[in-house]
């Protein structure tokens, strides 16, 4: 996990200001491996943070993915969440829960890799493959079990 200087220097280098709203709110998506939404990240951070709001969260998400430093990711059932940008990975998707969690797999990057090397799509430069694989956790362990 990212210190407080390191997320304060990538907010000033995107550009923004650095204020402690940010601050928490990087915080809080670094240390989520869930991809909160904007008010799972409100419920976590507003009681150290008084006369924190909804709309500040928001408004904060939309800047930090303006800026690169955070991706939306819509799920099934339509809610926005949000993922630190960071290492490449995938996701895997819980329709039943909504939960989306991080998934890595190098052997499957190489996979992926070498075959859009080999079949390309005409008329498309592919920059990047991330897959979302939907199913139904069956237990907790899952992703600890897959990190590599």
């Amino acid at each position: 996990m990212e210190s407080l200087q390191e997320i304060a220097q990538q907010i000033s280098s995107s550009g923004l200001k650095v204020t402690p709203q940010r601050i928490a709110i990087m915080q809080a998506l670094e240390k989520s491996r869930i991809h909160p939404t904007a008010e799972e990240l409100y419920k976590e951070i507003s009681p150290s943070i008084p006369g924190l709001s909804v709309t500040t969260i928001y408004n904060t998400l939309d800047s930090f993915v303006e800026k690169g430093l955070v991706c939306r990711v819509k799920t099934d059932s339509g809610s926005m969440r949000y993922d630190r940008v960071s290492e490449h990975h995938h996701h895997l998707y819980c329709a039943s829960s909504d939960r989306l969690e991080d998934y890595y797999d190098d052997e499957l990057d190489k996979m992926l890799r070498a075959y859009f090397e080999k079949k390309q799509i005409e008329g498309f430069r592919i920059s990047d493959v991330r897959l979302q694989l939907t199913g139904e956790f069956q237990d907790q362990g899952l992703k600890k079990k897959n990190k590599q």
